[in-house]
């Protein structure tokens, strides 16, 4: 069935890669965006994009008045841990306030589905085996309380106004048109480093264990989330691999793939004080979505790494 889907924060790194899978499957897609880390050169030609802040509840609301979408796919927010740990109030303001602007315009207009972008990343705390979603969140960072919140609310709204919610509580999220500036996105930061000639920053002693899963896999769960029946009004999914990698192994791994792929050898890295708000290992079993959803990650790190480093190697 062919719906009308509106994605926030479509034009950045997530919401681009599912516009795109969203038209390859027939679905009309439009997009609300700020352009403040997005750019329109990531969507497809004939996208409509309307730019404006999720903050901003007047222009949200006549957003959602003009596209009149059958489902939402929210990924806009403020994704970064340390920011939120230096900068509490514009996490908040981003995460739990613009969330419930997009919510609101979402009940105004009788939309049916809505996929909200959630982190297993923050809100299981430090977890050194897989947690599933029935697991205690226990969120260390205004982040991840903000992540939580935020599904919080999606479960009012979904009870309160008959919306169908999922929240797909994403891992460490990587591939191409990730952006490598500001403080998230280690492998983008890492792939333009190396580009530059440049050594790779290590925070701490480089043994945080991460859940890296590829772009297109979530892109793949957010179609399927907007479109597959559910039992429940609110239901939440991790997006993930259960496959841990420490920091260190990550960026031995992009150093050979910048060997092979340039026959060059790029700097050793260099280390540095641990960042705030770190965990030191987060870990999310994504059975129940392979379960309800039919879906499981399909690019694993040794085809995800090289597919993302030449993304970055193509544009200089």
């Amino acid at each position: 069935m062919n719906l009308r889907i509106l994605i926030t924060g479509g034009a950045g790194f997530i919401g681009s890669h599912v516009a795109e899978l969203l038209l390859e499957q027939g679905h009309d897609v439009a997009v609300l965006d700020d352009l403040s880390s997005g750019t329109k050169d990531n969507l497809p030609a004939g996208v409509p994009v309307h730019v404006a802040d999720i903050c901003d509840r007047s222009a949200v609301q006549g957003i959602f008045q003009q596209v009149r979408p059958d489902g939402v796919c929210h990924q806009a927010a403020q994704m970064s841990v340390s920011r939120s740990v230096r900068e509490p109030g514009f996490d908040a303001q981003t995460n739990i306030l613009g969330l419930i602007n997009v919510l609101e315009g979402a009940a105004a207009v009788g939309a049916k589905r809505i996929t909200f972008a959630s982190s297993g990343g923050v809100l299981y705390g430090d977890v050194d085996k897989p947690a599933p979603e029935n697991a205690p969140c226990s969120p260390v960072s205004p982040y991840g309380i903000s992540k939580w919140a935020g599904e919080k609310y999606l479960e009012f709204f979904a009870n309160e106004h008959g919306l169908s919610a999922v929240a797909l509580r994403y891992s460490n999220v990587y591939g191409p048109r990730q952006s490598p500036h500001g403080e998230a996105g280690v492998v983008a930061i890492f792939c333009r480093k190396m580009l530059a000639g440049e050594p790779c920053l290590i925070h701490g002693d480089g043994g945080c264990v991460r859940d890296y899963v590829y772009v297109g896999d979530v892109a793949r769960a957010n179609a399927l989330a907007l479109t597959c029946p559910l039992d429940s009004p609110f239901t939440p999914f991790n997006i993930g691999t259960a496959v841990g990698t420490d920091v260190k192994q990550l960026e031995l791994a992009l150093r050979q793939e910048f060997a092979r792929a340039t026959g060059r050898s790029a700097p050793e890295p260099v280390f540095g004080p641990p960042r705030a708000g770190d965990l030191k290992s987060n870990l999310i079993c994504p059975d129940a979505a392979a379960a309800k959803l039919g879906w499981r990650s399909e690019v694993d790190l040794r085809k995800g790494l090289p597919k993302t480093f030449a993304s970055f190697a193509a544009c200089g």
